[in-house]
């Protein structure tokens, strides 16, 4: 049996269906066909996270900070390996 893998979206929607309590935690679990467990895992880490929704700036700029990293690093690779290759040619 291979692990079934929900996108953000899906799970977004389940704990939204889920917090309008129209429905039991058994019953969703049952419509969705998920353990009750998994459902409790979801709707504490969407509550837990909420907050991050309304933040500015700092998650962001900590995003961009972290690509820019990225691409900085990746030069440096470039180049290091460019480096190496003219220093081998001039042997």
């Amino acid at each position: 049996m291979t692990r079934r893998k929900f996108t953000s979206k899906f799970k977004t929607k389940v704990v939204l269906e889920l917090l309008k309590e129209h429905a039991s935690l058994a019953e969703l679990a049952q419509k969705y066909e998920l353990a009750p467990q998994q459902l409790s895992n979801w709707k504490r880490e969407f509550l837990n996270n909420a907050e991050e929704v309304f933040e500015k700036g700092p998650k962001s700029k900590q995003a961009q900070a972290d690509e820019e990293k990225d691409k900085l690093l990746k030069t440096i690779g470039k180049l290091k390996v460019e480096n190496d290759f003219l220093k081998d040619a001039l042997r």
